[in-house]
């Protein structure tokens, strides 16, 4: 167990006799499978592709109630 809060590093044991190709292909393979790091982010969507902006809001009842419709 480690002092710190840091995770311990893998490892992995080969029993037996390896060549170093079968130790390539299974970090070859185990890399592959790994998923290795964080997601990459949702792109961005540019604000004229927007379809939220074609939606108006709806306008207030009662008197000046049209005017306070643009005031945000």
């Amino acid at each position: 167990m480690t002092t710190n809060d840091e995770a311990p590093a893998p490892a992995i044991r080969i029993h037996g006799p390896a060549t170093p190709q079968d130790v390539a292909a299974i970090v070859a393979v185990l890399a592959a499978a790994g998923g290795g790091g964080d997601p990459e982010p949702a792109p961005r969507t540019s604000t004229w592709a927007d379809h939220r902006a074609a939606h108006r809001r709806p306008v207030g009842h009662g008197p000046g109630a049209w005017q306070s419709t643009f005031r945000h």
